[in-house]
């Protein structure tokens, strides 16, 4: 009952958020409601009000008043260039997490119950002004015992249950749209609804996020191209994680860049190399990359490297899903759009009646006008909305598992256009794309899935001749099973050649007897009450039986010798 009673409580307050931001039209754009949309230009607050601002910026706002699991929803759906408008997809890529932090006591009292002992028995210092303040958690700076700096991030007290109340909200939401709104089922709400609920929930998890940070750590041990700071898992709970403290420039501060001498050219080019290393190589990748969470260690101004943080989204793709991905940028590298269409219609992301010559085609008429383009001169967004509109002609269906993916090229396009607008793309990509298709074929391939595959083989290899043997066994028995099933469907078919053929003659028969009968009698059958018209028509049923007998005997025959005629003996 209390419940309910605070759910309604929170449909009132999205409903006063709607009427506010003039909103409330789209209630009556649901099918029950929409013959009552006369009733608009009845509400009184709808008689004087004007709407400010256009269609994306008043949704925008009313999403950033509802708080912020609306603010993170809103931005989930402004990487779905599939699904969106252009311009509300624009506008919700302008959503900003902006919570004001919570008492740094509470912090204090979420931290001292999760690790069961007095902050200043783990930290020598712990600063209460909070670094960073988001919708899920905030993050503190403080000094462990053995003098690492660290930060803490805690969950915010009591978000799980607000969250929980929120998504039920959602998906209620998302039910009535499916039923009753007429864009409903193209655009999937409760489809993108679940795939939001999963995402957000993993993101309350910190064990979760401390894991995936250490495996991205471990993917890029030694490497040039990104830092992870490391996990202190003796002080890290579900809600609450300690890591090591770094040290950087925010990407975003591109002048500060600039001022120490870094070769911006050189960090973009990394970070496009950092994208495809995860995607391709690890299988496993950051996949909330914007400026917030990316920081640039810049000591060494001519080798500079990225600094990563926030590893509560990542992603990964099916074997399949990446092998096609693959092909597709090494097709549309070497602008092969046939290919590309090909690709799309075997990965079944088209229907398979889709005409291949067609689909290259519009495919052609989007990518060739920015093919070498450097990329001040063109946008990810733009290209991944147009060809979003060129598939959704050709029926293509949503790909949940590319969303995260699609939301991480937009990240580093967003990265690369602000430090080094004049990359060329293609340049720098098509080696990368070239090097890991080489390594999925040939020699090297081969010997690699041996070395993976080699443990597992020199296990089941004493095993290997009882299974043959069962294979042989199985396969003879199989043979006999079906040898003995084609003798008893020869055996049927002759069987019931044969009662075809008596059917028949017997059938012949009667029709020979009647028609004898008739012409045999048909003299004394010539007058009956002066009208000769019965010797006539009794020598016609005869003749008709006769025929209809010869038909029925030749067709019945004539089917059973087609038995099995589609099944070789």
């Amino acid at each position: 009952m209390i419940r309910t009673f605070h759910q309604g409580l929170r449909l009132w307050a999205i409903g006063r958020v709607l009427v506010r931001y003039r909103l409330d039209a789209i209630l009556f754009t649901l099918k029950p409601l929409r013959p009552l949309s006369f009733l608009l230009h009845l509400l009184p607050w709808n008689w004087f009000r004007q709407a400010e601002g256009t269609r994306g910026e008043r949704i925008r706002c009313a999403l950033e008043d509802l708080g912020p699991i609306f603010v993170k929803f809103g931005q989930m759906l402004s990487t779905r260039r599939d699904l969106l408008p252009d311009d509300l997809a624009l506008e919700l890529a302008r959503l900003q997490d902006r919570v004001p932090a919570f008492p740094s006591d509470q912090a204090r009292v979420e931290i001292e119950k999760a690790l069961e002992q007095p902050i200043a028995t783990v930290f020598a210092e712990f600063t209460d002004a909070p670094l960073a303040s988001a919708s899920i958690a905030q993050v503190h700076a403080a000094r462990l015992r053995d003098g690492r700096s660290v930060v803490v991030k805690v969950v915010r007290p009591g978000i799980d249950r607000t969250i929980r109340a929120d998504l039920e909200i959602l998906h209620l939401i998302a039910f009535l749209a499916d039923r009753y709104w007429a864009d409903g089922r193209r655009l999937r709400p409760r489809e993108v609804v679940a795939e939001y609920e999963k995402t957000v929930l993993d993101e309350l998890d910190l064990i979760r996020e401390g894991a995936n940070a250490v495996t991205i750590r471990r993917h890029f041990e030694g490497s040039g191209l990104v830092y992870i700071p490391e996990v202190i898992w003796d002080y890290t709970r579900r809600n609450v994680m300690v890591m090591e403290r770094i040290s950087g420039i925010p990407v975003a501060e591109v002048d500060a860049l600039r001022a120490l001498g870094v070769n911006l050219r050189l960090l973009a080019e990394r970070g496009v190399e950092l994208f495809f290393t995860q995607v391709f190589r690890h299988n496993f990748f950051h996949a909330d990359m914007h400026p917030g969470n990316i920081f640039v260690d810049a000591s060494d101004p001519e080798d500079p490297s990225y600094l990563a943080v926030d590893f509560g989204i990542v992603g990964s793709l099916l074997d399949s899903d990446q092998h096609y991905l693959a092909e597709n940028f090494y097709a549309f590298f070497n602008r092969d759009y046939r290919r590309v269409a090909e690709l799309y219609v075997q990965s079944g992301w088209v229907p398979r009646h889709t005409r291949v010559d067609e689909f290259e085609g519009a495919i052609r008429s989007v990518c060739e006008p920015i093919f070498q383009k450097p990329l001040d001169q063109i946008s990810f967004g733009t290209l991944l909305l147009r060809l979003f509109q060129t598939a959704r002609r050709f029926d293509m269906e949503v790909q949940p598992q590319l969303v995260l993916l699609q939301k991480t090229l937009l990240n580093i396009e967003g990265l690369g256009r602000q430090l080094y607008p004049q990359l060329d793309l293609w340049t720098t990509a098509k080696p990368f794309i070239e090097r890991w298709m080489s390594e999925q074929v040939g020699v090297r391939a081969f010997l690699r899935s041996a070395e993976r595959n080699l443990p597992k083989v020199l296990v089941q290899l004493p095993e290997l001749p009882m299974r043959l043997q069962e294979v042989l066994d199985s396969e003879r028995d199989r043979a006999e099973r079906d040898a003995a099933l084609r003798a008893e469907l020869r055996a049927l078919k002759a069987m019931l050649q044969r009662d075809a053929r008596r059917r028949a003659e017997a059938f012949t028969g009667i029709g020979l007897l009647i028609g004898a009968g008739v012409a045999t009698r048909m003299d004394a059958f010539t007058h009956w009450h002066g009208v000769p018209w019965p010797s006539w028509a009794l020598g016609l049923f005869g003749l008709a039986l006769l025929f209809f007998s010869l038909r029925r005997g030749d067709g019945l025959i004539r089917r059973m010798r087609g038995m099995g005629q589609d099944r070789p003996d």
